[in-house]
């Protein structure tokens, strides 16, 4: 039988230390949410493949599509001989994504190739060079969307330089002390200090910050974003890749705030587990760019469009958007029982639209200094206790939860009672 040790002793002979693993035990095999590793310990999932699992490990209806599909072909190349689940998925997508104008779709397999040819439409269709990103923001490990983000450590340490005319602001963050005027206010002073309007290509957003911490982009402050970009032709992007596809109980977290980007970036969630991303966008911006300037070898896998198409129907079907609201409501009531108790002063915020449900953990609720040193604890000890748990945030102090929305609520409360029960032996062992 294989073993996790012998397994992380060949891992260390064989893989760059660059990859960073969460855990040290090796899948065998998992179910909606639950994984069992190759020693036959079983573990709940509440990290979800980091956002990708929102209809669980091996749903029945995508894993039937996949195999259909593979049966007929696995890849011709969109580029040389299209295919009609790539034209269908790109069809449904479009009528998805908010906003009632013609829309059009194209397809990737990453999160990071969206934002890196978003950025190219962005710059063809207005013929500008700029782009504005936020602090904390996490965009892709590929160059332009390492520029893109804004966190350095680990994501940028030694790579650079990066491509030039990407700006960063701070990110409305009221629990610590950043306040939408103050990240309107510090755009304001970009376009008149380090460049004009008239150069901005677009600005890049996350409706919810991922790696960031699951801050939520208030949606005044959205809205505001979308007049400064009406005003000066700038385009909006609304990077979904984490928060979209149902987690936030919309299929795209934007709609809470009511505002209609001009182009959508998505991932992760789309297909389920399979390689996919897309960007999605009003369709003038969508065709500036010239036949050829788009695309990619695996851009579109034909098993990937049969699963993501699939996920739709899964969303649809089981009623996944209301799911996401029950869910995260009965998290974040489970959490903010803890942040109640005397004992847990050290949980500072319990946050989270939808399903994307995150809390911080803080050395005191005054100073609301990150406790990294706690997160880490907790995260060790949930694990060593059979449950799968992810940290985020630029003081790597918070707690996200991205449990599929296809759980149950007895398997969910059963996740939520190791972090209690691991929070309470931490807080006795302070």
């Amino acid at each position: 039988m294989l073993k996790n040790t012998d397994l992380q002793a060949r891992r260390e002979a064989a893989v760059p230390r660059g990859v960073g693993t969460a855990m040290q035990v090796y899948a065998q095999r998992a179910s909606n949410a639950e994984v069992w590793d190759v020693e036959g310990r079983r573990y709940i999932d509440f990290a979800g493949g980091i956002a990708v699992l929102n209809t669980g490990h091996g749903h029945p209806k995508v894993m039937a599509a996949v195999a259909e599909q593979a049966q007929r072909f696995a890849h011709t190349c969109f580029q040389v001989m299209p295919y009609e689940p790539y034209v269908r998925l790109a069809e449904r997508l479009n009528a998805l994504a908010p906003g009632a104008m013609p829309k059009k779709t194209i397809f990737f397999s990453t999160g990071a190739e969206a934002v890196e040819n978003a950025v190219k439409i962005a710059r063809a269709a207005t013929r500008r060079p700029g782009i504005i990103a936020f602090s904390g923001a996490f965009h892709g490990r590929t160059l332009m969307a390492m520029a893109l983000t804004g966190k350095v450590v680990p994501y940028k340490v030694g790579f650079g330089p990066f491509p030039n005319e990407v700006y960063h602001l701070p990110f409305p963050n009221a629990y610590h002390g950043v306040s939408v005027q103050d990240s309107l206010n510090a755009l304001a002073t970009l376009l008149k200090a380090d460049i004009e309007a008239e150069r901005v290509a677009a600005i890049i957003v996350e409706p919810v910050q991922g790696e960031g911490g699951f801050y939520i982009a208030p949606f005044d402050f959205l809205q505001e974003l979308r007049r400064i970009c009406d005003r000066h032709g700038i385009l909006l992007i609304s990077d979904e890749i984490q928060a979209g596809m149902a987690r936030t109980g919309k299929w795209f977290a934007i709609e809470h705030s009511g505002v209609v980007p001009d182009l959508i970036t998505a991932a992760k969630s789309l297909a389920g587990g399979f390689p996919l991303s897309a960007v999605i966008g009003k369709a003038e911006i969508m065709d500036a760019v010239a036949p050829g300037g788009l695309g990619g070898t695996y851009a579109g896998n034909p098993v990937a469009c049969a699963a993501a198409n699939a996920v739709l129907d899964v969303i649809e079907e089981e009623k996944l958007l209301a799911r996401a609201e029950e869910l995260g409501e009965r998290i974040r009531t489970r959490l903010e029982a803890m942040q109640r108790r005397n004992d847990m002063p050290f949980i500072g915020e319990v946050r989270g639209l939808g399903a994307m449900v995150a809390v911080e953990l803080v050395k005191d609720r005054i100073s609301r200094e990150p406790h990294a040193e706690l997160t880490k604890a907790l995260t060790a000890r949930a694990h060593a206790k059979g449950l799968m748990l992810l940290s985020c945030g630029t003081g790597a102090n918070v707690i996200r939860i991205l449990v599929p929305l296809t759980a149950s609520n007895d398997l969910v409360d059963e996740g939520l009672d190791i972090i209690e029960q691991s929070l309470e032996e931490l807080a006795q062992a302070a």
